[in-house]
């Protein structure tokens, strides 16, 4: 503290230490905050919910309608992995949309303002919840198949493999990141769903069909189409081109968009 003279007035100056800046905000809390805000609201809770809840109402409905030598573990994984393939992608959109149709990132990207910390940890959640949703499957579809032979009679048939499930678990993968790149890409909930289903369920008759016609492009359909490259991994026969395919096909389909998607996030304004 010192002391200096002006006209007779006698002012002090107080000289203050600098404030220290606040210590960042550690990842680990950001995945944290990420993952509760999956669950913190109905629509979500049920949303989540609903991975087991289809899961077993798959697996009972191939116990009741299955016939007895059909009860294996592969057609459990089957009848399981349609309606993750159609809720998993879903989630992977809103866990990114949510913060423009709820407008809350503005106090997202103001308590992180490096945006791109907070969909680095929205992608985390995503792979960690793909990633036990498809494990919480396996088991409820392993019991089931436990189960289904045990009323039908019949011997219990383990025709899936731990690596041919990892392949299962893979694949459901990316397609909850494509369903991520959508959201990153588009921002928008209604948007980035329809996107997903027009790329899984109206883009593949539609390659199908002409790969069928053309010769050429029955060729080059495991180089373009990203959805045909991924079915070698639910059929569990993978080889060095298989694996080729899958990362060319990514490339186009999922890291250039997702890139392009993120340099528009890292730089629009958000209101």
């Amino acid at each position: 503290m010192t002391a200096t003279t002006v006209e007779g007035a006698v002012q002090t100056e107080v000289v203050r230490a600098p404030r220290p800046a606040p210590a960042r905000i550690p990842f680990s809390r950001i995945v944290t905050v990420e993952l509760r805000k999956s669950f913190d609201t109905r629509s979500g809770f049920w949303l989540m919910a609903s991975i087991g809840i289809l899961a077993v109402i798959a697996t009972g409905a191939t116990i009741l309608f299955a016939p007895d030598d059909q009860l294996t573990y592969d057609n459990f994984a089957a009848a399981i992995g349609f309606p993750m393939a159609v809720v998993l992608p879903v989630i992977a959109v809103l866990s990114v949309t949510s913060e423009w149709s709820q407008r809350t990132g503005l106090t997202s990207f103001t308590l992180v303002p490096h945006r791109g910390r907070v969909i680095g940890a929205k992608l985390a959640v995503t792979v960690g919840v793909g990633v036990a949703s498809m494990l919480l499957a396996a088991a409820i579809g392993a019991l089931g198949n436990l189960l289904g032979s045990t009323i039908a009679g019949t011997d219990t048939v383990w025709d899936v493999s731990a690596l041919e499930l990892a392949y299962i678990v893979l694949a459901n993968v990316l397609g909850m990141l494509i369903g991520f790149m959508l959201g990153v890409l588009l921002r928008n909930s209604a948007a980035a769903i329809v996107g997903y289903f027009v790329i899984s369920f109206v883009l593949v008759p539609l390659s199908m069909l002409l790969a069928q016609s053309q010769a050429w492009f029955e060729k080059a359909q495991p180089w373009v189409d990203f959805n045909f490259a991924q079915g070698y991994l639910f059929n569990g026969d993978m080889s060095g081109q298989h694996w080729a395919q899958i990362g060319v096909t990514s490339l186009f389909w999922l890291i250039i968009p997702m890139t392009i998607g993120l340099w528009s996030v890292l730089r629009s304004e958000v209101k």
